[in-house]
Formats: C-alpha cells, sequence, structure tokens
C-alpha cells in the first residue's frame, strides 16, 4: 500500500508539474470545524502517481459522518472524494507501450480530461478483475487522512492508469453505446454534470443493480417459484400475476437515494416489469425534490407501474396496502443509520433482500439473528465498486439529462456551485438538509 500522506510537507518537485501552494477545504477534528487553507501543491511520488488539476468537486453525503465527526477520524485533511479536472503531471510508469498493465499506461497524457472513482484502484489484482475494485487491496479513499481529497486545487492519484477515466478518449472504457457515440455525447455533457460519475451516480446504479439482480427477486422477474425460477424446468406452483408485481422501498432522499430511484425506475421500466416503488425520506424538501425529479423523467424512464414518494408513516401504511402486508420484494437502504435499517427490516418480505448502500459506522446492526432468520431476509451492505460501476452510470447519465444536466432547476440533482469562500457554510447547511449537491469551484 502507498503511505499515509502528509498533508502538509510537500515532496520533491515534479518536472513539469505546477509547484508552490494551492488552496484546499480541510477538517479538522474533532467535528463541524471546515477551513479553507493553504497547502503544498502534491508531487509525484510513486511511478504510478498522476497529478490533477482540479476543475470542480463535490460536496457528497459520505463526507457528513467525518464532519459530523463519526467517522473514526481525528487527523487533519483535505476533504472530497468526488472531483473531475485535468491530467497536468503523469509519473515514469506512463507514457510507454506496457504489457499485462491497465490500458491507460500506455495511453494518458498530459492534458487528458478526467474523472475518478472516489477510490483508489490497482486494476491489476484479483478483486480489481472480478470487478470489486471498492475493495481493492491498494486503494485508499480520496478525501480521507490516508489520502489527500479532491476539494482542493490540485491531488494525486495513486496508481492512475488502473483508477482513472479518461474522457479525452472514450474508447479507452467500456458502454453500450459505440466509441463514436460516447465521444458525441461527451461533447454535449458539462463537467457538472459528469461530476457525478465519481460516486452518487454509480452508486444509485449499484444499489439498484443489485436489488433487481438478487436472487430472492427472481420469482417475480421469472414468473417461476423459487427455485424452479433458476433451472426453468418443471411448472411448479402457479404464480398470478399480482405475484410478479415488483415492489421495492428506496429509504433516504438525498442525491445518491434520487439516483437509485431514477436508475431502479430504468431498469424495471425499460425491462418491461410491472412495479410499484415506495420512495421515503422523513425531510419534505427532499420528499418534493424527488416528486418533481420523477415528474420530469419521461415514459420511456418510468412506465409500467406506480411510484410514491411519502414520509415514513405513510410509507408504512402504503407498503401494507399495495402488499396485503406481506412487505416489500426489495428495500434500497441509502442513509447509513440504524433508524434506516429498522425500517428496512419492517418493510421488506419474507425471502426479501435488504442493500445497504449507505455508510455506516460503530453501531451494530440492529437485527438480531433470530430476527433475520424468522424473515430469511438477505443483507447485501458495503461500498461501490465504483469503477466498475461507471459504463452502466454513463450510459443513464447521458439518457437522463432531464435530470442531471441542469443546475439550480426544481429537478436538477445540483443546487449550486460556489468557490471555497462558501465551503464551512456549505457543509452547514448540507449537513442540515437545507441544500442538496452542492459542486466547488476551487479556482473561483
Amino acid at each position: 500500500m502507498a503511505p499515509t500522506e502528509n498533508a502538509t510537507t510537500a515532496t520533491t518537485a515534479t518536472p513539469g508539474a505546477p509547484t508552490g501552494l494551492q488552496k484546499a477545504v480541510r477538517w479538522h477534528p474533532p467535528s463541524y470545524d471546515i477551513r479553507v487553507e493553504e497547502i503544498p501543491i502534491p508531487q509525484i511520488e510513486h511511478p504510478d502517481d498522476a497529478i490533477v488539476k482540479i476543475t470542480l468537486a463535490a460536496l457528497c453525503g459520505s463526507d457528513l459522518h467525518i464532519y459530523r465527526g463519526h467517522g473514526g477520524v481525528s487527523e487533519v485533511h483535505t476533504c472530497g472524494h468526488e472531483f473531475i479536472g485535468e491530467v497536468v503531471a503523469l509519473g515514469s510508469s506512463f507514457g510507454k507501450d506496457v504489457k499485462g498493465r491497465p490500458a491507460l499506461y500506455s495511453s494518458l497524457k498530459v492534458g487528458d480530461r478526467i474523472v475518478s472513482p472516489f477510490t483508489v484502484n490497482c486494476g491489476e489484482c484479483s478483486v480489481c478483475r472480478l470487478g470489486y475494485t471498492g475493495r481493492c487491496p491498494e486503494g485508499f479513499l480520496f478525501g480521507s487522512p490516508a489520502l489527500n481529497g479532491g476539494q482542493a486545487q490540485y491531488i494525486r492519484v495513486p496508481k492512475a492508469g488502473g483508477t482513472l477515466f479518461n474522457l479525452s478518449d472514450p474508447s479507452t472504457w467500456s458502454s453500450s453505446m459505440s466509441a463514436e457515440e460516447r465521444k458525441n455525447a461527451l461533447a454535449n455533457l458539462s463537467d457538472s454534470s459528469l461530476l457525478m460519475l465519481a460516486d452518487i451516480l454509480p452508486t444509485g446504479v449499484f444499489a439498484a443493480l443489485q436489488a433487481i439482480n438478487h436472487p430472492k427477486v427472481q420469482p417475480v422477474l421469472t414468473g417461476k417459484p423459487w427455485p424452479l425460477c433458476f433451472t426453468g424446468a418443471g411448472d411448479g406452483v402457479s404464480i398470478l400475476e399480482e405475484d410478479r408485481v415488483f415492489t421495492a422501498a428506496i429509504i433516504g432522499l438525498g442525491p445518491v437515494g434520487v439516483c437509485a430511484a431514477i436508475s431502479l425506475l430504468d431498469t424495471v421500466s425499460t425491462g418491461k416489469i410491472p412495479f410499484r416503488i415506495i420512495a421515503i425520506d422523513p425531510n419534505a424538501a427532499r420528499r418534493e425534490k424527488m416528486k418533481v425529479v420523477y415528474d420530469t423523467i419521461d415514459a420511456s424512464g418510468k412506465a409500467g407501474g406506480e411510484f410514491s414518494v411519502l414520509s415514513i408513516d405513510e410509507a408504512k401504511a402504503k407498503a401494507k396496502e399495495w402488499t396485503n402486508g406481506v412487505g416489500c420484494t426489495a428495500v434500497l437502504e441509502v442513509v447509513g443509520n440504524v433508524s434506516a435499517l429498522n425500517l428496512s427490516y419492517e418493510l421488506v418480505s419474507a425471502f426479501g433482500v435488504i442493500v445497504s448502500v449507505g455508510v455506516h459506522g460503530e453501531p451494530p446492526l440492529p437485527f438480531t439473528g433470530r430476527q433475520v432468520y424468522n424473515k430469511n431476509v438477505s443483507l447485501d451492505f458495503g461500498r461501490c465498486p465504483a469503477r466498475a460501476m461507471f459504463p452502466p452510470a454513463f450510459d443513464l447519465l447521458v439518457k437522463r439529462q432531464d435530470i442531471f444536466g441542469s443546475i439550480g432547476e426544481p429537478a436538477s440533482l445540483i443546487d449550486s456551485v460556489v468557490d471555497f469562500g462558501k465551503a464551512a457554510e456549505s457543509y452547514s447547511a448540507f449537513d442540515k438538509g437545507e441544500v442538496g449537491k452542492v459542486i466547488f469551484d476551487p479556482w473561483k
């Protein structure tokens, strides 16, 4: 693993790279202390490194765990794990015809535009090859004491050839679109829109993908009872049309929850899967945002079912009404606290699945073994492998520019783009649920 970064000590200057001081948004322990400070511009420390000049960085709900003092962190560091920018320096591993390593070591150049997933991924180990990039043994989370984050003017990206996506050369990553279609799409996408590929959109797609592809959901999708849904053999018990309605709940309607809802709606609609989805949040402003987003999506992204945005108590009543008291086939938990997990357990059906992509802390899970056993509930927890999820997230980003392409509109996920001078104010307002997604322009 790479060494823990020293945030205040400059390393040896990198030929061709900027030197001197930069502005950065920094967290100070124990909690709620955000400062904009001058720190050294990072330099190349390893041959696999890249230095990126950041054009935009975002404030994410996950940043609030450390902000509130709940992240188990006690060291000052540069915040943020969502950033987009331009390569200004590369280590000596780049620019060669490298065999057996990620392609970007051969093709990435100074001047290329990039977007980064929120974790470092080597792209060369078994974990990465299997697509579980969020848990690469060589990986670190940007915006932690181990690795300075993207709410700065420059950032060092370790294992850059296995981590970054080259927006200047779309032929270097996969998509359902052709390379030419990707190139044309990129020409019409703003940096603020592309920035969502760093975390919130891949994580939303990840949650939806895990839910709809879970083994427990297959009887609903195939029309065959368990376990014939896997073999296709035999007639088995007759399944009624009402049994084939996919019923789901999404708990938490922050930016990631909205992305999960958009992705799940798109999946069931394009797959012609009858559905009933309940979107839940105790915050009235977030519920209103979700309603406007849903109304803005055209029929191609939501046809074939019912969608209801409700408070917690309303959602409990609606789930009972829609399922005759059975419960939801799948629950997507996008909050990351005990109360959200308790609600998930209450809403999920027997033989259902709880998919949790919320960032959880030290409190233990609120279920006993007996409770989980008695419902045959499957629990699917953890970090999104953002790099692996980039291709489907990019395709959805292009398709849903009616939501992802604007700033400050009623249906926009991004509320505003601000300078670093408003960093402390933005963290406070986001923490209180007073604003949605905020983006920092480090050069304003």
